[in-house]
């Protein structure tokens, strides 16, 4: 990933085309030119014979500039930075401030590929660049100011959080305005990528996420709360507010759509730790908090870490508030007694100099 700032100062967000893929799509237009080329050279071997030699010369003098330099300008200015190669391979040239380029910009990568990247110097120019270059840049594209980013990136499907109905009332009262957006969608993919990661990365992956989490976040969890219910109540009640500000439907709040199906990887397909069990552990509970005035009541969320596998015991470490708070306990609420002054305190000060000391 890279940050591409355009000219009104928003950062992008694009997936750089590393060497590997660029070189899958230059060797797919060689291919293509080298098959125009060929055409070219049957072409002037039916007109060389009947031509002189300094007619025959220039004529594969501008084949070549044709070749090399008019074809891939034109298809890059006219496509708006796509070859047939990056076309396959999912690629697109555009500016540094990720906007499309134009006929300089494409031109001036043309002519440093003949010149500087790769027909004088075979390759070895645009590979050395790329490689120290800190966006996989070649000697053109450094000319240019273009650079070559990703069109195609593989996508995960996953269906989104749910949030537990018994922790619906807790979710209500979070305060989410210094969740940032990246960390947000960090822990968006780790709850799509569950099923394909092992228990062991999956558990860490979300201790650290939840911590994360809970120091921008607020009130923290319930006691014995999981990591992974933990980050799919925060986004859940993220995705609620979302909904309600744009105005979209959503079901009534803190109920959903069937049982509670568990982890995001036990309804993905996968076993899960959940395998061979009900679809969720609170499947027909209504929950301890219905009709009760407080989030907790007395009653603590789940019935304890002991009752979830390995994987799914709460985070460690202690949940960092969002601001310094003061709750009053009942002995500060009542007024302390004022301490009796001593005898020794009452007593006027003496003077031993002989001057003159203020009656008591």
């Amino acid at each position: 990933m890279s940050d591409l700032v355009t000219g009104e100062a928003v950062p992008l967000e694009l997936r750089l085309a590393k060497l590997p893929s660029r070189a899958l799509g230059l060797l797919l237009d060689a291919a293509i030119l080298a098959v125009v080329g060929f055409a070219l050279l049957l072409l002037f071997s039916q007109v060389a014979p009947g031509v002189d030699e300094a007619l025959a010369a220039a004529l594969i003098i501008a084949g070549t500039v044709f070749l090399l330099v008019v074809i891939p300008t034109t298809v890059e200015t006219l496509t708006r930075g796509k070859s047939v190669g990056k076309a396959a391979a999912g690629l697109r040239v555009v500016r540094d401030d990720g906007g499309p380029i134009r006929f300089r910009h494409a031109l001036v990568r043309a002519l440093a590929g003949v010149f500087a990247d790769f027909v004088l110097t075979l390759g070895v120019g645009a590979m050395v660049c790329s490689l120290l270059n800190s966006r996989d840049k070649r000697i053109g594209d450094i000319l240019a100011g273009t650079v070559v980013i990703r069109e195609r990136i593989p996508s995960i499907t996953a269906p989104p959080p749910v949030l537990d109905p018994r922790l619906a009332p807790w979710a209500a009262s979070l305060e989410l305005s210094r969740l940032p957006d990246q960390l947000a969608m960090a822990v968006r993919s780790l709850l799509a990528r569950a099923p394909q990661l092992a228990p062991e990365v999956r558990t860490r992956l979300a201790v650290d996420l939840a911590t994360e989490v809970a120091a921008v976040v607020s009130p923290p969890p319930p006691p014995g709360t999981p990591p992974w219910a933990y980050l799919a109540a925060v986004l859940a009640e993220r995705r609620r507010r979302d909904t309600l500000r744009y105005g979209g439907p959503q079901p009534p709040y803190g109920q959903q759509q069937g049982p509670y199906p568990g982890p995001p990887w036990s309804y993905a397909g996968q076993p899960g730790p959940y395998a061979g069990q009900q679809p969720g552990p609170y499947a027909g509970q209504p929950g301890p908090y219905a009709g009760q005035p407080g989030p907790y009541a007395g009653q603590p969320p789940y019935p304890g870490p002991s009752s979830y596998p390995a994987e799914s015991q709460p985070f460690p470490g202690p949940q960092p508030p969002r601001g310094p708070r003061f709750t009053p306990s009942p002995e500060s609420e009542s007024p302390s007694p004022e301490p009796e002054p001593s005898p020794e305190a009452e007593r006027p000060p003496s003077r031993t100099d002989g001057g003159f000391a203020p009656p008591a």
